[in-house]
């Protein structure tokens, strides 16, 4: 069955208010078995919102970055790995956008209407930071490439139509090469076991002498030459992500505290949620959330007004405005998922619940990459008018 076209941004969050109640139910019990979420990713692909920023020109509703970060702040909010799943799709998405030919986005465009999931291959181990890329695309005397390489962390692999793979071409720039998931020396191995975002399969990709068509190839270096918004879209999805896991776990907390919970003693109150300690404590997570929400619909403004006037000026604000809602709500969702413990009390540590979900998720999605550079370049750029540099981890 194709996939549902959606028409603008209102039925784009419509459609993500009705998943993220949907996969909301079965959350915690595909985290308890590490049961990957096959199903409820079909219903993600059937739903149309895979496309959503498609330009209208090729049939898309091209929504803006408010409604993009809105729906994974949804999707977060009700099962975060679900929601990361598909965070690389959308920036290999831009990676078409801008620096693919006409033919190559008439392509790849009409894949994303009929559904089709892109996945990543972008992260290696054991160089020597992220940004050291060893996978290589090999000329051959026929036009097409040789791909050889491993990546690690490649959310989104598993469960792809297409595979953007971040490599280096003869003269060292970097590529993206979009590889079927079933290419002939192509393997995509299920090995992720990390605590938190368990059911992302974020495992490993083998390319061992994988032939790509020269038409599949992108310049990707030529993104960074530029004013450019690559880094500033990926990382607010990013933090959108962080806010929703944030989201979830304060509702969580309430819905605890008020149907589980008992009080303390000392407080003289009938149930836990007339506290006035816990209220107190309610009210400090309340106003938390309420500004890591409203600095990502801040960042995503600031995105949108640079995409409608890309400049070096503009380009830095976004990058800028991003950097602050993802620190702000990389601290939000580790202490609101850890708060919720200390509020729920000492029933909330059952293994049997499963509520310490929400802290591995906050815990692990986090560590993306660090906050402190994110807080470096704010302050450069404050202090003294410093643009942040062009890269797509800010």
């Amino acid at each position: 069955m194709p996939a549902h076209v959606i028409a603008d941004d209102q039925e784009a969050l419509a459609v993500a208010r009705a998943l993220a109640e949907e996969f909301r139910a079965g959350a915690s019990e595909r985290d308890r078995e590490r049961r990957l979420p096959r199903a409820e990713l079909e219903r993600l692909s059937a739903s149309g919102l895979l496309a959503v920023t498609v330009p209208a020109a090729h049939g898309g509703a091209d929504v803006g970055a408010g409604t993009l970060a809105e729906i994974f702040r949804l999707l977060a909010s009700a099962d975060p790995s679900l929601a990361q799943i598909p965070q690389s799709h959308f920036v290999y998405v831009n990676v078409i956008r801008r620096q693919g030919t006409p033919e190559q986005r008439r392509f790849f465009f009409g894949e994303l209407l009929a559904g089709r999931r892109l996945g990543n291959a972008q992260s290696e181990a054991g160089t020597r930071h992220v940004q050291d890329i060893g996978t290589r695309l090999t000329p051959r005397p026929d036009g097409s490439l040789l791909l050889t390489g491993e990546k690690h962390y490649s959310t989104g692999a598993l469960f792809a139509d297409w595979i953007p793979v971040l490599a280096r071409a003869a003269d060292d720039a970097l590529h993206v090469a979009y590889v079927p998931r079933d290419a002939p020396g192509l393997t995509v191995v299920d090995d992720w076991d990390g605590m938190g975002q368990r059911t992302t399969a974020s495992g490993t990709v083998r390319l061992t002498g994988v032939v790509v068509p020269a038409d599949r190839v992108l310049p990707h270096h030529l993104t960074f030459r530029g004013p450019q918004l690559h880094g500033a879209t990926a990382q607010l999805l990013h933090a959108a992500i962080d806010v929703g896991i944030a989201d979830g776990a304060l509702a969580e907390a309430v819905s605890f505290v008020r149907t589980r919970s008992r009080p303390w003693f000392e407080s003289g109150a009938d149930t836990a949620a007339e506290d006035p300690l816990v209220i107190q404590r309610f009210g400090e997570l309340g106003v938390t959330t309420r500004a890591s929400r409203a600095l990502l619909r801040e960042a995503a403004r600031a995105v949108e007004e640079a995409r409608a006037d890309l400049t070096d000026d503009t380009a830095a604000e976004a990058s800028v405005a991003v950097a602050a809602a993802k620190a702000h709500a990389a601290r939000t969702a580790v202490e609101v998922a850890d708060a919720l413990f200390d509020l729920a009390g000492t029933r909330s540590a059952l293994d049997s619940l499963n509520l310490h979900r929400h802290w591995r998720d906050a815990r692990t999605h986090t560590l993306h990459d660090p906050a402190r550079w994110k807080i470096q370049h704010i302050g450069r750029h404050l202090l003294n008018g410093t643009r942040p540099p062009r890269h797509g981890l800010l």
